[in-house]
């Protein structure tokens, strides 16, 4: 089982996550409940959320094809060239609701860093669904991370105010319950539900907050 290690006065970082175990076990099981909701054959849409510096920046290709590959299998990722254009202007609340989840992008503070910084656009698409859907920061070196496990900061000027997050220091995805979640509610369900694997919700996770088995 893994420990989560709380933040100290002397070293802010120096965790596994910055969420609490209760909120833990909440997004896991609303992630869970999410993947048993899902129709079978139903498409999976996730945005990934990036300034128009980072979609110019020569390294955009490989930043997709990361994410992509992090992704479940058959997932459809949309971002702002593929979704907008000249007959179609910017209009978020038009796509938000048909979205599954949304990938964010940041800039780093510096190369390694684990603070990123969102603009006040990418702020407000992740707001739009951070309670109801799958969020996820893309960490450069880390790779996807839930945005629950995240520490989030909101820097002025207060009319078009930006999103800091920083990654904990010392999170690991594969021993993440929060992103192995968050996948799981991002992973299409075929058409045969018996062929389906772990789509029922276990057991524990019916009842979050109940008193583990002895």
């Amino acid at each position: 089982m893994m420990t989560i290690m709380h933040a100290t006065p002397t070293n802010p970082l120096d965790v596994e996550t910055f969420a609490e175990p209760a909120q833990q076990r909440r997004f896991a099981a609303a992630m869970h409940r999410i993947a048993a909701d899902r129709p079978p054959g139903a498409p999976v849409r996730v945005y990934i959320s990036a300034a128009p510096r980072t979609r110019n920046n020569p390294k955009w290709e490989n930043w997709l094809a990361q994410i992509t590959d992090e992704l479940p299998d058959g997932v459809q990722t949309l971002h702002y060239g593929t979704v907008f254009n000249e007959d179609r202007p910017y209009d978020w609340e038009t796509v938000a609701d048909g979205l599954d989840g949304l990938v964010v992008v940041g800039k780093q503070k510096r190369p390694g860093s684990r603070v990123n910084l969102l603009g006040p656009i990418a702020r407000l698409e992740l707001r739009s669904l951070v309670a109801r859907k799958p969020v996820l920061l893309y960490g450069h070196n880390l790779g996807l991370i839930p945005v629950i496990d995240c520490q989030s900061q909101v820097l002025t000027p207060e009319d078009a105010p930006r999103l800091k997050l920083i990654a904990p220091k010392r999170w690991r995805k594969g021993d993440s319950p929060t992103l192995q979640a968050a996948l799981r509610a991002l992973r299409p369900r075929g058409t045969d539900v018996g062929a389906d694997q772990n789509m029922n919700v276990p057991s524990h996770m019916d009842h979050p907050f109940a008193v583990p088995p002895r």
